[in-house]
């Protein structure tokens, strides 16, 4: 039975790679970002190679009614989303005070408003047909306080969370739900955030590697997976408990980040996600 796949922030990167490796599954895609031309491209390309049926659909996820939107595309256009990859977001780095409210805003609402939003949107029909994938795109950062990465880390706790909790409720309801955790990987990410130093644990690894062992993971019905064995390490070996003892310990390793000559000047808005 042929399954189609939407992927978030899809243009570029792990989003990109996911597109890939489930059209090479042979998965018909949903290709969501804001950038037309690259998503364009991209499905011709994955077609043509895979001999799938690659959907574009253009959509800014910081717009409030961003879901919405996109559920009612979808149902216009009689598709039924099997497998949803939340993959689109992006960061913010350096002093709380000194970072753009504006971008932060937009930052929770792709993150996490959006993340939620489409869940809601697609859960229902997955659990009417019985079958379907969740899979949420947090980070190594979502395993502790991050100063000066504070709405990002934050972010990405609350998608680690969420899915877990996801995952509880619906592994037997023949849903699965899996929550990616990755370290530093090679994508437009740092980039945005202007510099490489914002890579504080872990080793860069590629997009690639990242989804592959994500999509083992979902094959297997796991709840959360960390690819790659230094960011595991770093992930699960830093103290729980005091909580403010770890905040502490991430304080003086993000300092470099914080502290760093940004490569470029605050992207555009156009520029602004690396999804």
């Amino acid at each position: 039975m042929r399954t189609t796949a939407l992927i978030t922030g899809a243009s570029s990167g792990i989003g990109a790679e996911f597109a890939e490796q489930l059209a090479a599954r042979g998965h018909d895609l949903v290709l969501l970002a804001r950038s037309a031309d690259r998503l364009a491209e991209l499905a011709r390309r994955l077609g043509e190679a895979h001999g799938v049926s690659a959907h574009v659909l253009v959509q800014d996820l910081a717009e409030p009614d961003a879901a919405r939107r996109v559920g009612a595309e979808l149902a216009e256009r009689g598709l039924e989303v099997d497998l949803l990859v939340n993959n689109a977001g992006f960061g913010t780095c350096g002093r709380f005070e000194e970072n753009d409210p504006r971008r932060d805003h937009e930052q929770l609402m792709v993150n996490v408003v959006a993340l939620v939003g489409l869940t809601h949107e697609l859960l229902p029909g997955m659990l009417a047909r019985g079958r379907g994938s969740v899979v949420n795109v947090a980070s190594t950062a979502a395993f502790q306080p991050t100063p000066y990465f504070a709405v990002y880390g934050a972010s990405k706790t609350f998608v680690l969370d969420f899915g877990l909790a996801l995952h509880q409720e619906y592994r037997r309801r023949g849903i699965k739900v899996l929550t990616l955790c990755p370290g530093p990987v090679e994508t437009g990410f740092f980039e945005v955030i202007g510099t490489r130093k914002a890579a504080v644990t872990g080793a860069f690894t590629l997009p690639a590697t990242v989804v592959r062992a994500a999509l083992r993971a979902l094959d297997r019905d796991r709840a959360y997976v960390t690819p790659g064995l230094s960011n595991l390490v770093g992930a699960h070996l830093t103290p729980r408990r005091p909580r403010t003892l770890v905040a502490a310990v991430a304080e003086r390793m993000s300092r470099g980040a914080r502290d760093a000559e940004k490569t470029a000047p605050p992207a555009p808005r156009v520029a602004e996600r690396a999804a």
